[in-house]
């Protein structure tokens, strides 16, 4: 299936654009019924599950193409500009207050 085609699917937005302290994205959101895998998202780094409503969103400028699409929880996504990014960690990696 080409990219061009994802917005006739059900449960898939047209793009759009929206402007950020950071740049400009091209922005979707996936319903529910439309997200069947498992992403991890950048903003929290925690999994967005099958069946979760979210956002996918990628620069609009030559920052990136399309494999540059990151999956988000809809909520991180909106909060991007008011914290930092999620930090990924091992599992043997030393937690504070341990």
């Amino acid at each position: 299936m080409k990219d061009e085609d994802l917005p006739d699917r059900p449960g898939i937005t047209e793009d759009r654009v929206q402007q950020w302290q950071d740049g400009d994205y091209m922005v979707r959101n996936v319903f529910g019924a439309a997200a069947v895998k498992i992403y991890r998202c950048p903003g929290c780094v925690q999994e967005i599950r099958p069946g979760v409503a979210h956002v996918v969103a990628w620069p609009v400028d030559d920052r990136g193409d399309l494999t540059d699409r990151r999956h988000w929880h809809s909520g991180c996504w909106r909060a991007r500009d008011r914290r930092a990014p999620g930090v990924e960690r091992s599992r043997n990696a030393p937690r504070h207050g341990r």
